[in-house]
């Protein structure tokens, strides 16, 4: 019978372990935001979800072995769930929709990334950048001529990663366009 109830326990225990929601968005941020601060890197956010095929693109190119050390080096990679269809809201990150509408437009789309430095301030975006030095559109997952520019200018300016290593990462994301398959 002890033995019944111990099972009994141990799968209650579990269940409501499995069952529990999500780390919330500003409690991701700023664990990423101390960490970032104690290896002198930038932190690097991404806004996701399960279903966004540009989102497991970029994931993809990012953690493509040609070009991983290039970011691990250089930042604190965390991501945030947000815009999960009905059956999957349970996989969303408390707060992050309000984090990511604070930093972008409502429409703006994913993936949305923001570049913060290790005191936690956003100093980039994956908006482009006008002419006129207002905030353009979302580039999103880079892979057209024009967004993987922004993204290597926006990597130029967050990180030590040298011309070579900038080239390298333009190659990989360059070849997100050219892909078969595009979402």
């Amino acid at each position: 019978m002890k033995s019944v109830i111990i099972s009994a326990l141990s799968v209650i225990l579990y269940v409501s372990a499995c069952a529990q929601e999500p780390e919330g968005a500003q409690q991701i941020l700023a664990s990423g935001v101390k960490q970032a601060a104690a290896q002198n890197k930038n932190l690097f956010v991404m806004f996701h979800a399960s279903w966004c095929g540009w989102c497991h693109k970029m994931d993809d190119a990012m953690n493509d072995p040609s070009v991983a050390s290039f970011f691990t080096d250089n930042y604190v990679i965390r991501h945030l769930v947000v815009l999960e269809s009905k059956d999957k809201k349970k996989l969303e990150n408390p707060g992050a929709l309000e984090l990511m509408n604070k930093y972008s437009e409502e429409s703006s789309g994913i993936p949305f990334w923001i570049i913060f430095d290790k005191s936690g301030t956003a100093i980039a975006d994956s908006r482009e950048k006008l002419a006129d030095g207002s905030k353009g559109g979302n580039v999103g997952c880079p892979a057209s001529e024009k967004e993987v520019a922004h993204f290597i200018n926006v990597l130029r300016q967050t990180s030590s990663i040298k011309k070579d290593g900038l080239a390298i990462i333009q190659s990989r994301f360059r070849k997100i366009e050219t892909s078969a398959g595009q979402p």
